[in-house]
């Protein structure tokens, strides 16, 4: 490493190979070599030594709703991308509604892209979305480097993203497969959703009763079988239905190209511990059972689950009435999803290694960031500096969110983030964020 500018230690570095002791060389925002932890920094170099900390890279999160342009009071690039390097972020990838206008056509990009450059203070790309009607708009989309297209199978919440019908679903998901692009889709069947009782009132039961699994299960099963005949890559979002994973694991045994994440609501919070009133906790698909949470854990641990994402989807705090049927759906989390993750691991027998490859690596490769995700040479010096052992209470007041309200509040998570590095900057020092220093990505 002789002409390294920087040089990382730590006891505990994760690394595609495992955990090591290791120094992490960086020149010019990449790194250059991982070496021996005794190795001799060049003269010259900066030495920031991280001791026992764990060093690993930079988490990806593919899951995001920024809400700026248009419903900035929502979020924001700055609120957002502060929240994320803060939780231990380095990348995030924007969902195309819920701002005004929706990414939906490659004007409507450059809207979003320009909203975006003074205020990211993480690396930021962008998903387009597929609506009826926006047949011709994917390609240019596609060419302007968003990373794929988000659909909805039921309404989105939001009047200027519809959602697309099976006829409008094919008739997309074959343009997308023309240029082998990837579909990402909110799999609830609509007819199953109409089917199921109406919610109105505080009883959490009353709204996951208007939630079936089934709406999940019969969605994905359509998407597969749509997938497969017309040799397209899909994604399935936020999967909360666990009675889906063995068709989900046939189709991929099969060599259907279909990927799944989950998020850390359904992995860390039950339904069981939800109290009425509290639609903090309100999210489509819904929050499910003990039992289904086991199941999507296995789904994790055998692969059958690639990556596990934030769905970060605020609101302002009027709209989360202690109605379950007329309050907005989302669950805020950008900021704590690795320690609750964390916390959730280690007491079901699971490594750092694990989540690392859950939240780092995995949503690197599904958008294609080569660049993202890991400690090896040629990736982009980013990372996170976790205490893995020490703990904190989650109180709202702390979070960069620029609406303090979370599902998270009060609990006691282990996983404190000291710092975290963006192409070999510091970035966040203990909660202290530096100016903005994120970049724009294109879909490689």
């Amino acid at each position: 490493m002789s002409d390294a500018e920087l040089v990382l230690r730590s006891t505990r570095v994760i690394t595609p190979e495992g955990t090591r002791a290791a120094s992490v060389a960086v020149k010019d925002g990449r790194i250059v070599e991982v070496l021996p932890h005794d190795a001799e920094a060049p003269a010259g170099a900066r030495v920031e030594d991280f001791g026992d900390d764990v060093l690993l890279p930079g988490l990806v999160d593919t899951h995001v709703h920024v809400n700026d342009p248009g419903r900035t009071e929502w979020e924001g690039f700055w609120t957002a991308t502060r929240a994320a390097a803060a939780g231990g972020i380095t990348t995030l990838v924007d969902m195309p509604l819920n701002s005004l206008p929706p990414t939906t056509t490659a004007e409507n990009l450059d809207i979003k892209r320009e909203v975006a450059r003074s205020k990211a203070h993480i690396d930021v790309g962008f998903w387009g979305g597929a609506i009826p009607g926006n047949v011709k708009d994917l390609r240019p989309l596609y060419d302007a480097g968003v990373f794929g297209f988000k659909c909805f199978l039921s309404p989105s919440g939001v009047d200027e993203f519809p959602q697309l019908d099976q006829e409008q679903l094919a008739a997309a998901l074959g343009e997308i497969a023309g240029f082998g692009g990837l579909l990402i889709v909110h799999a609830e069947d609509p007819g199953h959703l109409e089917s199921a009782p109406p919610v109105s009132g505080p009883k959490y039961a009353d709204f996951l009763a208007s939630r079936p699994r089934v709406s999940e299960d019969e969605a994905i099963a359509g998407l597969i079988a749509l997938a497969k005949r017309l040799d397209a890559r899909v994604h399935v979002l936020h999967l909360s239905s666990s009675d889906a994973l063995p068709l989900i694991a046939a189709a991929k045994a099969e060599g259907v190209k279909v990927t799944v994440e989950t998020c850390p609501h359904f992995l860390t919070l039950t339904a069981e511990e939800i109290p009425d009133g509290a639609t903090e906790f309100k999210c489509c698909p819904p929050i499910r059972e003990s039992a289904n949470q086991d199941a999507l854990w296995q789904g994790l641990a055998d692969g059958t689950i690639d990556c596990i994402v934030s769905d970060h989807s605020p609101s302002t705090t009027d709209l989360k009435t202690p109605d379950f049927g007329n309050a907005w759906g989302g669950i805020s989390s950008l900021q704590l999803g690795l320690p609750a993750i964390w916390t959730a691991a280690r007491a079901r027998g699971h490594s750092l290694e694990d989540v690392v490859r859950w939240m780092a690596a995995a949503p690197a490769a599904l958008v294609g960031l080569d660049r993202k995700g890991a400690i090896a040479p040629g990736r982009d010096a980013d990372f996170a500096v976790l205490d893995p052992e020490a703990t904190f209470t989650v109180d709202p007041a702390d979070l960069q969110h620029r609406n303090k309200i979370t599902a998270y509040a009060g609990k006691t998570l282990h996983g404190v983030v000291r710092s975290t590095w963006l192409r070999g900057q510091k970035i966040n020092d203990a909660g202290d964020l530096t100016a903005p220093a994120g970049e724009l990505l294109v879909r490689p």
